[in-house]
């Protein structure tokens, strides 16, 4: 081996054991880096924790303040007994930075102190002691604690968010020193090769030609010849190893990387190129363009001929994470790129080429979206139940009045057809509102164990009068028991109107098609779909051959009021009703469409675990009766009408506006025969409270709910409580008489 290859072989061993120290050293620090960043966010969250520990204590302390219940007192205790190992992990987690100990010490104290004094307020109020009461509020010392303890914990998240910042930024500083130093250890062995290959070339040149020169040293110099072609063979199976090794890293590389000439052909490609691009070399990335929409990360601004990365990285720019939205024009997945570039240049400093790192991020993007989508959805929800119960209320008197007048004008036509426009209209009014109850999932389920085929092939009966002979309708029904936990009445509203949807999706006819299985969601599709539990369901898809939607619409598709069709023909609760239905049984539901080839809805729902249930033989519709009912009833309107309505019946009634007015006709002896009570009424305690409490008094009492909308006062887990008997409001006459009737049991027992 002459002297020349031997520096090129070992400088280029000696670069690369470099490059490999280099890389493996960056590694460990990335690493290290992730780790640190995983830390400080470990540190946000038990900060935030703790902050909220704090603060539900806070807030259970003055609901107990205001209403003397025993939950507030329950939740301040599980809140007090929360805080102080909070503290302690806290304190643990943050044991390496002095200044957040340090501020954690000081705050510490508040805290407890602050938890003392609520605890001693409740105290005294539980003892009756108003003076004590009020000396430790004239002193306003828990408003300052709260105050102070808050602006510590404000100060130690912040600290920690920068802290975050910076070790983030930093670890991302890592990662493009390792991607540089590996694509410079790569272009230096390519350098490395070439200049390999020009020097054997060299020598065999030297070698062939003192061969013609002197024939007298032809056996010497074959002999020499041999010995240097045998170094040469070695010298390139050690560069053929090196050369494997740094393959080996390209391909596994996650990341898709493309090596590019300024035509932007592709030079040079990984595995991960094939998978996420669709690339390859030889290929080139004018085609990318063509077969695709491309867009900026809000999805809707196109990228611009001079703004895409091979066109910038080919003008010189260097850039990080510059994230584009790849629309395929075949209909083949949306994908969320995030786009580095370096250019490479030539001997002379001109740009030769460039290398591409393509990052896919949909799984990512996708899970935020979903996310932000809940979220929003459940905000929906929120403020849906808090508007009802006061509609409901009024559409109760409404529609109870009018249908009164109804009657009442058989004599006079033209003023009865004006009251049943009015009626009507009260009716449809409270159809929507237990459609957004619906989806608030506020609804008060009766689930039970259900043969979910028979139900399905029930439905499916129903279903054919109501699509016409122009929808074809076919069940695929797993074979076997197959048993859901769930309220049939909501199922049947449910493929009711995802039905109707179907319909209105084939104007021209099609195919419905109803199927269920067992399936088994892993925690692979628990993570990429939010809100899933992973685990066994009965899994139940509706499918039609219609027009199908767009990916825009079937993320709009759950929100209330959102519909394709046109105005007048849909109300946009359909879908919206389902989604609450499927939420508020604990069950999943998911869209699958595409435009032109139709749509699929599966509803997951939850199995059965018992034996199947068969619903009870309905009562005919009851009259009225003799007994003393007693009215609890915050609305004046409300319980004017509902006394008016059971005196016409014939019953005898008693009213009181609030749980307490009524402890007190009850402790003064008056006897009756029926609580009917609203579930949510002022005065510090609920519907149910009042309830127990009567129930103390006069064991064995009878009650009645009814409400505008069900809380935790008597349903948990969308489920109404063992035994409670619940009217939903509006209610009708008739409904009211047999809910009545229902709750004495016909029992004409005496009053108590």
């Amino acid at each position: 081996m002459i002297p020349t290859q031997r520096v090129i072989i070992g400088a280029g061993l000696t670069i690369l054991l470099l490059i490999t120290a280099a890389s493996i050293g960056l590694d460990v620090k990335s690493r290290s880096d992730a780790a640190r960043v995983n830390h400080t966010v470990e540190v946000l969250k038990k900060i935030s924790d703790l902050h909220l520990w704090v603060r539900r204590a806070e807030s259970a302390a003055r609901g107990y303040d205001l209403y003397r219940t025993s939950g507030f007192a329950e939740e301040f205790q599980a809140a007090r007994s929360r805080i102080t190992p909070a503290l302690g992990e806290l304190k643990l987690a943050i044991s390496d930075n002095p200044d957040q100990t340090a501020l954690l010490e000081a705050t510490a104290p508040l805290i407890l102190r602050r938890i003392a004094v609520a605890a001693e307020a409740q105290r005294m109020r539980e003892n009756g002691d108003t003076e004590g009461v009020k000396a430790l509020t004239d002193r306003a010392e828990g408003r300052g604690l709260m105050e102070r303890l808050t602006g510590n914990l404000d100060r130690l998240a912040a600290a920690e968010a920068k802290l975050l910042a910076d070790r983030e930024a930093d670890s991302r500083r890592t990662g493009i020193v390792l991607l540089g130093v590996d694509l410079i250890g790569a272009l230096v062995i390519l350098l490395l090769v070439a200049i390999q290959l020009r020097e054997s070339r060299r020598t065999t040149v030297q070698l062939q030609s003192s061969l013609q020169e002197t024939q007298a040293a032809k056996q010497a110099l074959e002999a020499a010849v041999a010995e240097r072609t045998e170094h040469l063979v070695a010298a390139h199976d050690e560069l053929r190893l090196s050369v494997n090794v740094l393959q080996s890293t390209f391909r596994s590389m996650a990341e898709a990387v493309l090596v590019i000439d300024r035509e932007r052909n592709i030079l040079l490609s990984n595995p991960a190129a094939d998978r996420i691009l669709l690339r390859r070399a030889g290929a080139n990335l004018v085609n990318l363009r063509a077969l695709s929409a491309i867009f900026h990360s809000d999805g809707v601004t196109p990228f611009k001929t001079d703004e895409l990365p091979s066109t910038r990285v080919l003008r010189g720019d260097a850039f990080e994470e510059l994230e584009m939205i790849v629309r395929p024009h075949n209909g083949n997945q949306v994908r969320h790129l995030v786009v580095s570039g370096r250019p490479m240049l030539d001997a002379q400093g001109a740009i030769s080429g460039a290398v591409l790192v393509y990052h896919d991020a949909t799984i990512s993007r996708e899970i935020e979206r979903q996310l932000h989508q809940s979220q929003k959805l459940d905000s929906i929800g929120k403020l849906t139940g808090g508007v009802a119960h006061d509609f409901n209320n009024m559409l109760t008197v409404i529609s109870g009045n009018t249908e009164t007048l109804v009657s009442q004008l058989s004599g006079q036509p033209e003023l009865q057809r004006v009251a049943r426009l009015i009626d009507d209209a009260a009716e449809r009014c409270a159809e929507l509102i237990q459609h957004l109850l619906a989806f608030a999932r506020r609804q008060p389920l009766q689930p039970r164990n259900v043969a979910i085929n028979s139900a399905i092939a029930d439905i499916a009966k129903l279903l054919r009068p109501t699509l016409g002979e122009q929808i074809q309708i076919e069940t695929v029904l797993e074979q076997g028991s197959l048993t859901a936990h769930i309220d049939p009445s909501r199922l049947t509203n449910a493929v009711l109107n995802m039905a109707i949807n179907a319909r209105d999706a084939m104007p021209n006819g099609g195919k419905l098609l109803l199927e269920t299985h067992r399936v088994v969601l892993d925690e692979a599709y628990a993570q990429a779909n939010v809100d899933v539990r992973p685990g066994p369901y009965v899994m139940l898809a509706v499918s039609d051959t219609g027009t199908g939607m767009s990916a825009e619409i079937q993320q709009k598709a759950f929100e209330p009021f959102f519909t394709t069709k046109e105005i007048g023909k849909g109300s946009g609760l359909g879908l919206s009703m389902v989604y609450g239905f499927v939420k508020q049984s604990g069950g999943h539901i998911k869209i699958y469409s595409e435009q032109g080839h139709g749509t699929t809805i599966k509803l997951y729902l939850p199995p059965g675990d018992g034996m199947i249930e068969i619903a009870g033989a309905v009562t005919p519709q009851a009259q009225g009766g003799a007994e003393t009912v007693f009215v609890v009833e915050d609305d004046t309107m409300v319980r004017n009408f509902v006394t008016s309505q059971l005196q016409a019946l014939g019953y005898k009634t008693i009213a009181a506006a609030d749980g307490q007015a009524a402890l007190q006709l009850i402790d003064a002896g008056q006897s009756f025969d029926l609580l009917f009570t609203d579930v949510v009424i002022p005065g510090g305690m609920s519907g149910r409270e009042l309830a127990d409490e009567v129930a103390k008094r006069r064991p064995g009492v009878k009650v009645l709910y009814t409400s505008g909308y069900t809380d935790n006062a008597i349903v948990h887990h969308g489920k109404l409580d063992e035994g409670v008997m619940l009217l939903t409001k509006p209610y009708r006459r008739n409904q009211l008489a047999e809910m009545i009737r229902k709750a004495l049991g016909d029992s004409g027992r005496a009053a108590v």
